[in-house]
């Protein structure tokens, strides 16, 4: 007399192989939310509100809900976060730069998009660009930062001057100077800009008709 039927699965047990082919479909469990983004966007508001070097990393673990080591699977350090968050803003202002050098119009026109686009990048990217904005160099990543500043700046001046040769801004205003305060001008919307105010393409608007109706040359 036999017995009852053995179960097929207890006699063949999964390899190691076959299982990690049947989890593998399966979403992988753990905390929501707690990639490298999350890691950088919690990092990046702890920055701002309590200022880069005031902020430990078991303080970032506590915002975040999470041990102080698990950070490090995501990043190596402090530093490099600041890294990622500076680079961030940084590589926004760039990719605008970028995208004027390859237009084939005047140079003005080009100065324009640049304070538009540079407007656009601070409101999409507000959090970082505040960060940015607050570096002192005092570490080789805020060092690396403000050099990177300062060649955007140099983009920026060299149009001034390309702008002024074709007659269309005044020619009696320094171009490095006025480069400092067309991007003062944006810059110091991180001082009371919030998206809760609406969309940022009108207030692009705003801030290069006013900057540029005192810098252009009277016809």
């Amino acid at each position: 007399m036999t017995g009852p039927a053995a179960d097929p699965s207890a006699r063949s047990p999964l390899t190691r192989a076959e299982r990690i082919l049947r989890d593998g479909a399966r979403p992988r469990r753990g905390r929501p939310g707690h990639d490298q983004d999350a890691v950088l966007t919690a990092a990046v508001r702890l920055f701002n509100e309590r200022g880069y070097e005031a902020t430990s990393m078991g303080e970032l673990a506590e915002r975040l809900g999470i041990t102080k080591s698990s950070i490090y699977h995501h990043v190596s350090s402090k530093e490099e976060l600041l890294r990622m968050a500076v680079d961030h803003a940084l590589d926004g202002l760039f990719e605008a730069a970028d995208e004027v050098r390859a237009q084939q119009t005047p140079a003005i026109e080009r100065l324009e998009l640049l304070i538009r686009r540079s407007v656009l990048v601070l409101a999409d990217r507000l959090e970082y660009v505040t960060l940015l904005l607050r570096v002192r160099g005092n570490t080789a990543v805020e060092q690396q930062a403000l050099l990177r500043r300062r060649v955007f700046d140099a983009i920026v001046t060299d149009l001034v001057k390309q702008a002024q040769a074709d007659g269309a801004l005044r020619p009696d205003v320094d171009p490095a100077t006025a480069a400092r305060l067309l991007f003062g001008m944006v810059n110091s919307l991180i001082e009371w800009y919030s998206p809760a105010r609406g969309a940022a393409e009108p207030l692009a608007d705003t801030v290069t008709a006013i900057a540029f109706d005192g810098l252009r040359t009277r016809r």
